[in-house]
């Protein structure tokens, strides 16, 4: 699948957690200015200070726990291509279901397992997601293609008109 075949695995890590905490901060910072925003006192000036206050106190927070879940999910789809030797969705699939269950550990059991099947079911669907729209996709490529119409095949009547040349077939003429 062509979704598989990027970073080699030590670089994923690094790569995956990144791009998470690049989501975490574009995504927090928006979701605290609008916060900011909402929750400032009233006033134009007021409500950007507010908002600005809100986006450098909690977006670098929520983009690191974004980085966190990012590098641990990676770790452990690593780890399962490397003994598993194989790349597939059901990697992504435990390692949501893994990722969540280890980040949830420290609320205990019930909160655990509650986020290990989240995790797990969340990143079934996307995976389902992905295959569905992989499968719509090739299907048009499945259909072959109309005919060229040659004119070799299709004789001579269906060969454009020339100056020079009679409308009739020479045949004709005898």
């Amino acid at each position: 699948m062509e979704e598989y075949a990027r970073e080699p695995c030590p670089f994923r890590i690094i790569d995956d957690c990144g791009g998470a905490f690049a989501m975490g901060c574009i995504g927090g910072g928006v979701f605290q200015a609008i916060k900011g925003f909402r929750n400032a006192p009233s006033g134009i000036s007021k409500r950007m200070i507010g908002s600005l206050t809100a986006v450098k106190i909690r977006s670098p927070v929520i983009a690191g726990n974004f980085a966190v879940w990012g590098g641990m999910f990676s770790t452990i789809d690593c780890t399962l291509v490397h003994f598993r030797k194989k790349e597939d969705p059901w990697n992504s699939i435990i390692s949501g279901f893994a990722t969540g269950g280890i980040l949830a550990a420290r609320n205990g059991i019930p909160a655990m397992a509650g986020s290990a099947i989240i995790g797990g079911v969340l990143l079934a669907l996307i995976e389902g997601v992905g295959i569905l729209f992989t499968r719509l996709s090739a299907e048009q490529f499945k259909n072959p293609a109309p005919p060229i119409e040659d004119p070799a095949v299709l004789g001579e009547a269906a060969q454009p008109f020339s100056f020079g040349q009679t409308s009739q077939h020479p045949s004709q003429y005898q």
